[in-house]
């Protein structure tokens, strides 16, 4: 999982920065958002207003409070290895990394992949996911699967960040939660974190993976048809309402698809590592 988030996140740079045809596509999403922006920003806002440092710090001490208490210590260091490393990666990825260069196509915002409201949101998300009791992780993943979207989408809304910057986020999310995986699995080899498995619901988990995968799947496919159309359209510009509005609905449908096998994976890898964990 870390190394394929970390793969992602220089695929969509390579893909929606530095090439022209995604950048021009990448513009035409977030010139789309415009389209109904009155009616959902009051919505928006809302979400995003609720983003913050003290936020993270809230739900950073909450997570870290409610692992000790069901004495899981290695929950904690891997909550706080997860938040900490999936924010400031996104800072410096943004800041110094990942630059914006001129490929010819006319973009106002300046370097903001990934985004920094979006990796907060899911990182917030995952760490709930781990703490969490078995019986109600499935809900958890669900939950935060919208969630993300919701702050997500509400970027593009608010015309500060564009799809790619979206999906990256949600990458570097995945790619330090496969890392807190592997620091969980070392620091405590014989899977005493994890608990008893009494409280296992192997059913509703299933039921959750298996409804973020479908999610997945047909959002995955109105993206590719929308992203094609789209594609097809570069040739004139994108600047009918119709076709930026394709772009716009591609770009929120790829936001979708990209969000909900992220949590799927992350129900799979947590099941898949306490598995192993109760073997050895």
């Amino acid at each position: 999982m870390a190394v394929l988030g970390a793969a992602g996140v220089w695929g969509v740079w390579r893909a929606f920065v530095l090439s022209a045809t995604g950048r021009a596509l990448d513009v035409g999403a977030l010139d789309g958002a415009a389209f109904g922006r009155n009616q959902l920003w009051t919505a928006a806002e809302q979400v995003l207003d609720g983003i913050s440092v003290p936020l993270l710090a809230a739900v950073l001490l909450a997570t870290t409070l409610l692992a000790v208490l069901r004495r899981r210590v290695v929950l904690a260091v891997q909550v706080a290895l997860l938040m900490g490393g999936a924010n400031l990666t996104t800072q410096v990825l943004k800041r110094w990394v990942l630059d914006r260069p001129d490929v010819g196509i006319g973009d106002h915002l300046l370097a903001s992949l990934p985004s920094g409201h979006t990796t907060a949101a899911a990182s917030v998300a995952v760490a709930l996911l781990l703490v969490v009791p078995r019986r109600v992780r499935p809900a958890a993943a669900v939950a935060g699967t919208v969630y993300t979207l919701a702050t997500g989408v509400s970027t593009l809304v608010a015309g500060w960040h564009r799809p790619s910057d979206v999906v990256a986020a949600v990458l570097v999310v995945l790619a330090w939660a496969g890392v807190a995986s592997v620091a969980g699995a070392l620091l405590d080899p014989d899977g005493r974190a994890f608990g008893d498995p009494t409280g296992d619901r192997p059913r509703q988990t299933a039921v959750a993976v298996a409804v973020l995968a479908a999610g997945a799947a047909a959002a995955g496919v109105a993206a590719a048809l929308a992203l094609a159309q789209s594609t097809a359209s570069l040739a004139g510009g994108l600047g009918t309402t119709r076709e930026l509005v394709t772009a716009y609905a591609g770009g929120a449908l790829g936001i979708t698809a990209v969000t909900c096998a992220t949590f799927a994976a992350l129900l799979v890898l947590r099941r898949t590592t306490e598995a192993a964990a109760r073997r050895r």
